[in-house]
């Protein structure tokens, strides 16, 4: 009986213990309330230079297994790291805003596509320090096309600007809608 008594006060003793040390454990409930979205659009052209003593990418790997269709300068399996200039305007020589930093692959084996792993980071101008991310198929045969902007919500609008089919270099234009908090 004495035994069953000890035990009986340990429990009791035990359990307001436990109640006195968890007195803060739980919040007071507050209502969600969700931070408005903003929209932000972009304008800006990217340099993809191939050619010439300082291209902005060069092919990292290449597959000794396949061969270029058409000519291409990056067959299927390809591997280019970028740096690409991002300028307010077509020209070369108009304010550079920024670069897209990354890694392009070459996935198409009939026609000319590539898969895009791009960071554009902004250095100059209004977005200065900001950046946003593209992981998306960009069939580049096409003149105007869509990607999809990750790290963050959102699109970006591509128009071939220039091309020189002989060398890889472009310029494309890219209307960028980010939607962000």
């Amino acid at each position: 009986m004495d035994r069953s008594l000890i035990l009986a006060w340990i429990l009791v003793l035990s359990t307001a213990t436990v109640l006195t040390c968890c007195q803060g454990y739980y919040s007071v409930c507050l209502t969600y309330v969700p931070v408005p979205e903003r929209v932000t659009y972009l304008h800006f052209f990217l340099h993809d230079t191939l050619s010439g003593k300082n291209p902005s990418a060069v092919i990292v790997a290449r597959p000794n297994i396949t061969i270029a269709p058409n000519g291409a300068l990056a067959p299927f399996g390809s591997v280019l790291a970028t740096n690409d200039p991002l300028t307010v305007g077509p020209d070369l020589t108009s304010e550079v805003v920024g670069n897209a930093q990354g890694l392009v692959v070459s996935t198409g084996q009939d026609v000319l596509s590539l898969i895009l792993y791009l960071d554009f980071g902004f250095t100059q101008g209004e977005f200065n320090g900001s950046s946003f991310s593209v992981f998306s198929r960009n069939p580049i045969t096409q003149t105007e096309r869509v990607l999809a902007v990750v790290g963050g919500t959102g699109f970006a609008q591509l128009k071939t600007y220039f091309v020189n089919i002989t060398s890889g270099d472009a310029i494309v234009e890219y209307n960028v809608t980010v939607i962000h908090h």
